[in-house]
């Protein structure tokens, strides 16, 4: 029971943080599962079942409010959807070690992209190519689902760095891309034998009432400040993999 009421606390907390910052919530997720003692394979099992049940969620609530372009962001997420199909591959030919590292440089390269692109356009965003987009997603969808993310945590920012996407609405899109990333990932898991269903639903349920929350505040808090706790929650992350990778077992 001590366990159950752990992962609900877990759930709403990273659900919370998916709608705020339109993550798939693995981002916060998989670390917080090490931490509790889940081995790194188990913990991307886990958390791309919650992040069906936060993305969809948190899709439906960001379209009723109007910051979702689900035309800009569908030939990603066909993408996505197609790449996360190799997730168990991936998952399988890699080490929990080195599974571990990509997470961390996947975090450095979004982290990157938020601090050196700080100001926001107020332009429509470039035209690009349908190809191009479905290209992004293939990459982001194998490789993001392989780490227990769903790709936003690179997405928003080359969105808002790159497409020059208003960050409100990069975010959006990010948590979109998601649903289709973590449905594709989840079956290809599935079929790898890769997922905890017990544990990745509890967290997923409680998940929806976070979303609410997080997505509420996101459309409160200024977009100066928005991207100020972004790069400070993505600088609490690379920490935390920089101690277990280098301190903790370096």
């Amino acid at each position: 029971m001590a366990e159950i009421i752990e992962l609900v606390f877990l759930g709403i907390g990273v659900g919370a943080l998916s709608g705020f910052f339109g993550i798939g919530g693995g981002t916060i997720l998989v670390p917080a599962l090490l931490f509790i003692g889940f081995d790194m394979k188990s913990a991307v099992g886990i958390s791309v079942v919650q992040m069906v049940f936060s993305s969809i969620y948190g899709s439906y609530l960001n379209l009723k409010k109007g910051t979702l372009d689900v035309k800009m962001v569908l030939a990603i997420g066909i993408g996505g959807a197609v790449g996360a199909l190799g997730s168990s591959f991936i998952v399988s030919a890699l080490s929990g070690r080195t599974l571990e590292w990509i997470f961390m440089g996947f975090v450095l390269f979004a982290l990157g992209r938020l601090f050196f692109k700080t100001v926001e356009h107020e332009t429509e965003i470039k035209k690009v190519h349908p190809v191009l987009l479905f290209v992004i997603g293939l990459l982001l969808g194998a490789f993001s689902i392989s780490i227990g993310v769903g790709g936003s945590i690179l997405l928003v920012p080359i969105l808002a760095g790159f497409l020059h996407v208003p960050l409100k609405n990069a975010i959006s899109a990010g948590l979109f891309f998601v649903v289709f990333s973590s449905i594709s990932g989840l079956v290809s898991l599935s079929a790898g034998g890769y997922v905890d269903y017990y544990h990745g639903v509890i967290i997923g349920i409680a998940s929806m009432a976070g979303v609410f929350g997080g997505i509420w505040l996101k459309h409160v808090v200024p977009v100066k400040q928005h991207k100020l706790l972004m790069i400070a929650f993505y600088l609490v992350v690379i920490g935390y993999f920089f101690y277990r990778l280098v301190v903790k077992h370096g």
